[in-house]
């Protein structure tokens, strides 16, 4: 230590070396249920960002505390290994990904070590080695022979720069235009095999469980079930034909294009519908553009899906409505989408938005069948609503049908039933927004799919005793690797033992990251991807911590995987993640940090600076954990002296060795202790570590205060200072740790029990505000009346029956609250004041709140008397307050200022 701040760099080294030597994190395989908190791994690109700083403080923080609560804590980490910008890299720097991956992450975990993470490392799993992978392989295998595994041509998005399959997830918008979200370029779209897990099948369980993640974010739950988008309703066969005159191909100068379904949820719009849609890549549309010239333009150059208005060319098909036999005009259009649904749609103008604006732009008719429900509509009655005006804006709610033959009159609800039931050919139908999870990518860096392909027995599955299927050497070349890799690829079948190919695409990385929570449970067993037992013990996570990017397609396809595993491996949980915390962005200036933007602050530049423990501490006390928050220079160098002043306050008071009483103040610094600890403890159990830090600042400040205005009693401080220490020891490690040390603490702090209190935080909080409110009242009366020197301060405490007052205004239901006062008459006897009072309760009774009972007020006001005397220079006296004067009222003393 020195006068100008503490050596943060021999501090943070000594003790991390000293928590590593005496295993203080890890996690003994024999433990029972430990509270299992994780962060997201990290993709090892090589430096830990800010936003990694801040994901992984929250989750040491709240595992530093559990274990400090008493709970055994899993705390591991490991690697996301595999994916696509390693082998950008390896090709741009002429090496591989291997290297360049392993580089990676031992500059990360160093400075996740630099930063006291309090990880188990002997729990470390790295995805791209073989003996993680090759349970990627085994659970393939598995999926495959419970019929979760499919092949099949798909059409998929492409990127051509770097030559590989892109998820939906991973094309991002830019300007309307679709583009990899690895390196900008626009994508494309191809025909190709590829390889599927079957979550669809699971697509029912996946949205109904959402409803019991009580954990998890009210807007990550939506953006799950908005993902899988179940919707219940109607299929309706349009038959599709040219319409006559439009062809001279047969006596009737039409050509039959047979049944299209069309999906609705609407059905009971149906008298409604006056134009049909396919989507662009419909196989009517392409075969309509073969002889149309608009309509291939329209598909080839124009259709935009993503654009902000529907679009769509007229072709020469009608469709016929199934319900009223009319022959409907047949449009191609962007806003139908060849993957949602059939690719088809009846269009109802008067009674859907984006249709509404389609019939506008394209003349169609816009009519009504469905009216709103008047209040006063009798459904018996015989009488039907009027039709709604749709000529500006479609009516979307249910209500009644109007216009719609013997269907009028009837609510909508019933009419699609009934509608769904007379139609020939319609059938109710469940329709999602899911599709099954394309995992194919022909790249390198990923994990081999475990398949041979035979040209007598077909696609056929390595055996588990062939597992793992590692890869070839690297090789730096365009497109696939793996298929250019002519001597790996040459196997023999399993099956039938003749000449065979290697399947050389590889699995999306996000199959790695759908089961790596359950290998930390049991990271070395080789005979199984994880140790069953164990994992129904351990399992689920209790509390995941991780960006709001991964909300839908990580956590959707864990839950995936882990439901999968409890119906075929043994797991007994169906749900992977109890509590689910999405943390917010750490800003500069408002906005994202980034290297494009170049303003990227270093967390490694702060540690170097400031220490650990300052970055940590400002991280967490900056913000909830799940907002946002702008990095600030000033709030680093700020927090760095507090944590400066709270390491003099320990030396000091080591070093002086006070010996003041144990009086009236050393009892209000002992009631503050007990309310920090009480509302801290609170705090951390909710992870809202910004008012958990701020309490235990709060009683820094409150210590301070003491030992400036008196000789602190040496018990009273020394506790106060501990309840600091241990306060803000999950959050800032290092520091706490050598003040631990310093006060004569037994063992680590990082060991050391929670501090403990019976302190009630509502009474704690009436008192503090209580004392806030009174000292700015004092504050204000000076300022006021321009007192320069007050001699003398007296705080006159309301009377008896003013609490009684308050009571009965609190519990009274009754609009005339006077009334209720004067009836009981310790309050009636006061004649005028009561009368007053009463009229200020009747008038703010919508704020009205409880306060301390009158003993509990005074003596709160006895005990913090030093504060207002330390702030104004002037005794102060707590008396009565006259019983009819009306000065004063609970929670807020009269005050008299004697100059």
């Amino acid at each position: 230590m020195s006068a100008d701040g503490y050596d943060h760099e021999t501090v943070e080294r000594r003790w991390q070396e000293a928590w590593a030597d005496a295993d203080v994190y890890r996690t003994p395989d024999d433990a029972t249920d430990p509270a299992y908190v994780l962060g997201m791994y990290p993709y090892p690109s090589g430096e830990l960002h800010m936003g990694h700083v801040r994901n992984y403080t929250i989750t040491d923080a709240y595992a530093r505390y559990l274990r400090m609560s008493g709970e055994e804590v899993l705390h591991p980490m490991g690697w996301d290994a595999f994916g696509l910008p390693a082998e950008n890299a390896a090709k741009e720097r002429d090496t591989n990904p291997r290297e360049w991956t392993e580089e990676c992450i031992a500059r990360m975990k160093g400075q996740m070590e630099s930063m006291g993470f309090g990880y188990d490392w002997e729990r470390e799993i790295t995805t791209c080695e073989p003996d993680y992978f090759r349970w990627n392989q085994w659970l393939f295998s598995r999926f495959h022979e419970e019929g979760l595994v499919s092949r099949r041509d798909a059409e998929v998005n492409w990127c051509p720069s770097c030559e590989t399959v892109l998820a939906d997830e991973q094309v991002e918008l830019e300007d309307g235009v679709e583009i990899c979200w690895r390196c900008d370029t626009p994508v494309t779209q191809r025909e190709l095999s590829q390889w599927f897990l079957e979550i669809t099948r699971y697509a029912d369980e996946l949205l109904d469980a959402i409803d019991g993640l009580e954990g998890w974010p009210d807007p990550v739950r939506g953006m799950q079930r908005n993902w899988i988008g179940r919707q219940y309703g109607t299929r309706l066969p349009f038959e599709i034909g040219e319409a006559p005159g439009a062809s001279d191909e047969d006596d009737t100068g039409s050509t039959e294009y047979g049944t299209v379904e069309a999906f609705t949820t609407r059905a009971d719009t149906v008298f409604g519908a006056t134009f049909f849609a396919l989507a662009p890549d419909h196989p009517i549309s392409e075969t309509v553009a073969e002889d149309d010239p608009e309509v291939r333009r329209f598909v080839e150059e124009e259709a935009d899906p993503e654009g902000d208005e529907p679009n769509g060319v007229r072709t020469d098909l009608t469709a016929t409505n199934p319900v009223t036999g009319e022959e409907l005009p047949v449009f191609v259009a962007d806003f139908v989408l060849s993957d949602v649904g059939t690719g088809a749609l009846m269009g109802v103008p008067g009674h859907d938005d984006r249709d509404h604006a389609f019939a506008e732009k394209r003349d169609v008719p816009i009519e009504p069948v469905v009216a709103p429900v008047p209040d006063d509509w009798n459904p018996d009655s015989g009488t039907v609503p009027d039709a709604p005006d749709v000529s500006e804006s479609a009516f979307t709610d249910d209500g009644v049908l109007v216009n719609s033959e013997e269907y009028i009159g009837l609510e909508s609800e019933a009419a699609r039933e009934r509608i769904t039931a007379d139609t020939e050919g319609a059938e109710e139908a469940t329709q999602y927004r899911l599709r099954d999870w394309g995992i194919s990518r022909q790249r390198y860096w990923g994990t081999p799919i475990p398949v041979v392909h035979c040209e007598s027995c077909g696609p056929v599955m390595v055996p588990d005793e062939d597992l793992p299927v590692e890869l070839p050497e690297f090789v730096n070349t365009t497109g696939n690797p793996l298929d250019a890799a002519e001597e790996w690829k040459e196997t023999t079948c399993p099956d039938c033992g003749a000449e065979a190919e290697r399947e050389t695409d590889t699995m999306d990385t996000f199959v790695d990251s759908s089961w790596y929570f359950l290998r930390y449970v049991s990271p070395d067993i080789e005979s199984a991807p994880f140790d069953v037992e164990r994992a129904n013990d351990w399992m689920p996570v209790d509390q995941y911590v991780g960006g709001i990017e991964h909300a839908v397609m990580h956590l959707l396809y864990s839950r995936f995987f882990t439901k999968v595993l409890a119906d075929h491996e043994g797991l007994e949980h169906r749900e992977p993640f109890t509590d689910y915390l999405a943390q917010g962005m750490v800003l500069l200036d408002g906005s994202k940090m980034s290297k494009s933007k170049g303003n990227v602050v270093s967390p490694q530049e702060i540690v170097a600076e400031y220490g650990a423990d300052t970055a940590r501490l400002f991280m967490m006390q900056a913000a909830q954990p799940e907002r946002d928050f702008d990095w600030s220079e000033e709030g680093v160098r700020s927090t760095h002296a507090f944590l400066n002043r709270l390491r003099g306050m320990v030396e000091s008071f080591v070093e002086d060795d006070p010996d003041g009483d144990d009086d009236a103040v050393a009892s209000y610094v002992e009631s503050e202790i007990a309310a920090t600890v009480a509302i801290a403890t609170e705090e951390y159990e909710e992870l809202t570590f910004n008012r958990a830090t701020r309490e235990a600042q709060d009683l820094v400040r409150t210590l301070r205060q003491y030992a400036d205005y008196t000789e602190p009693h040496a018990e009273t401080y020394e506790r106060g200072l501990a309840a600091v220490v241990r306060l803000l020891a999950p959050v800032a490690p290092h520091l706490t740790e050598e003040l631990h040390d310093e006060l004569g603490g037994e063992g680590f702090v990082a060991e050391a029990d929670w501090p403990d209190s019976d302190a009630d935080r509502e009474h704690a909080e009436h008192r503090r505000r209580l004392v806030e409110n009174t000292r700015g009242d004092v504050r204000d009366i000076i300022e006021v009346a321009g007192i320069d020197d007050p001699e003398r301060i007296e705080l006159a405490v309301a009377p008896d029956w003013t609490y009684r007052a308050l009571e009965v205004a609190l519990e009274s239901e009754s609009p005339n609250l006077i009334g209720d006062l004067m009836g009981v008459e310790e309050i009636r006897e006061h004649g005028d004041a009561a009368a007053d009072y009463g009229q200020d309760l009747q008038a703010g009774r919508e704020a009205l709140e409880p306060t301390l009972a009158r003993e509990e007020e005074r003596a709160a006001l006895e005990s913090a008397a030093w504060l207002i005397e330390r702030e104004f220079d002037a005794p102060v006296r707590v008396v009565d307050a006259d019983p009819d004067a009306g000065d004063a009222e609970p929670g807020r003393p009269a005050i008299e200022i004697v100059e």
